[in-house]
């Protein structure tokens, strides 16, 4: 039986593992039903779409940048299982506001005026959501799991992660909107109840005060960690990956329906498409590393995506869609002649992704004191939520100065080479020094 198989019927992952698929589920469910919805039922120019696309993935990731450290605390000095519990109690309050927002954009009532706003609000707080649940899903492996577990238990989570996406973004390109607003109720109520059975993760020192102070405490955060080469670079390569993630999720919509001519549903596809291609890259590297913790293949592995990114660039120039022609539908869409070259340098971006990025996250959770793990994982997030504020705030510059979104997908290419390059540092680093970071935060 392999290690993964090992951990699916374990009680010290698998309720983890689900409560993390119900989450990814419902915040991509909800946002991808809400923004499709807007940019193909409210919307009529592309410029207003991409704004609406990249102001709602900001007001996703915002809370990642202001609160992570609070979260990381938290996760550091409290039980885990309980602060899981909390959050997921909390995800319902959230959906039921969200759910009505979308039903009321669905009925045409006060669609800009209070529909839109409450879908905002929702999408903010399911913003604060995750950044407090998500140093606890990584930071909780090495706790519950042996050290040659937590590669495995990491390429898991990050696979299933993006297979929940998958189902959240077909189901919000598919069904109509008033189900998607009782689907995202009810899953937030199944996440609470499978939420009570993971097992209790006590902190693993004496817990110390909370620091409220959060710009304080922000700053204190990320700085310890430039004291670790290491740990830094990684986190900095995880930052560069996800801005050039959220870059291209911003895209996807708009590009769909004004480049190439197609319905939300092939939207929905681009999407669904991007995810499988993680899960993949996710599983893959972990068999090539055979369990180690490396970032050997991380420089050559964003390179590669890179150069799908320039692919599927070109593919979107070569396009041909007439002005006036109907929005085609998925089996419309497959059957066009530069379908599949588009298809297949989507899924590359998302494999060569995938293989990037899981092994540099085991990484920051192996490398650290197992009691610093989620300060770390917090650490990450600030850095990252930060970068991708950018690359959403860069990508709604260049749609307000009409720049063509086929262009914008440009910058995504030229990010890679940053990430291939902080990738190779810390390889580079991981070769000079064999030994675990211990107390990064003093």
């Amino acid at each position: 039986m392999t290690t993964s198989t090992k951990l699916i019927h374990s009680r010290r992952f698998l309720p983890l593992f689900v409560t993390q698929l119900l989450n990814a589920f419902n915040d991509n469910l909800f946002k991808n039903a809400m923004v499709l919805y807007v940019v193909y039922s409210i919307y009529n120019s592309e410029s207003a779409e991409a704004g609406f696309s990249a102001v709602a993935s900001a007001l996703f990731i915002l809370p990642f940048f202001l609160l992570s450290a609070l979260s990381g605390q938290l996760a550091d000095m409290r039980d885990k299982a309980k602060i899981i519990r909390i959050i997921k109690a909390c995800e319902i309050g959230i959906m039921v506001v969200g759910g009505g927002g979308l039903v009321l954009a669905w009925k045409g009532i006060e669609v800009h005026a209070l529909a839109i706003p409450l879908m905002l609000a929702a999408l903010f707080a399911m913003g604060v959501h995750s950044t407090f649940f998500g140093p606890i899903k990584y930071a909780i492996l090495p706790q519950h799991l042996q050290k040659d577990e937590v590669l495995a238990g990491t390429g898991l989570v990050e696979a299933g992660t993006y297979i929940a996406i998958l189902a959240g973004t077909i189901l919000a390109g598919w069904i109509p909107v008033e189900w998607g607003a009782a689907g995202v109720v009810i899953t937030a109520v199944i996440g609470y109840v499978v939420s009570l059975e993971v097992p209790p993760a006590p902190p693993e020192h004496t817990p110390d005060p909370l620091d409220f102070h959060i710009i304080r405490a922000s700053i204190r955060l990320v700085a310890n960690t430039t004291h670790h080469s290491r740990v830094f670079l990684a986190i900095m390569a995880i930052s560069f990956f996800w801005t050039i993630g959220a870059v291209l999720f911003i895209q996807f919509p708009p590009l769909a329906k004004n480049v190439l001519g197609a319905s939300k549903e092939v939207a929905s596809l681009f999407l669904v498409v991007f995810s499988i291609g993680i899960a993949l890259g996710s599983v893959s590297v972990n068999a090539l590393l055979k369990g180690r913790v490396s970032a050997r293949f991380a420089p050559a592995s964003v390179i590669l995506m890179g150069a799908f990114v320039v692919a599927f660039h070109v593919v979107c120039k070569l396009w041909s869609f007439p002005d006036g022609d109907p929005l085609m539908d998925v089996a419309t869409f497959v059957t066009q002649p530069l379908a599949a070259a588009l298809l297949l340098s989507l899924l590359g971006i998302a494999v060569a992704g995938g293989m990037f990025v899981v092994p540099l996250y085991a990484f920051l959770t192996t490398i650290v004191d197992k009691s610093e793990t989620a300060r770390t994982i917090a650490a990450n997030n600030i850095v990252n939520s930060g970068a991708m504020v950018v690359g959403a705030g860069i990508a709604g510059l260049l749609s307000w100065l009409d720049i063509a979104i086929v262009n914008q997908l440009l910058l995504s290419a030229a990010m890679c080479l940053v990430s291939a390059w902080l990738g190779w540092l810390l390889y580079k680093a991981e070769r000079e020094h064999a030994e675990p970071e211990h107390h990064v935060f003093d």
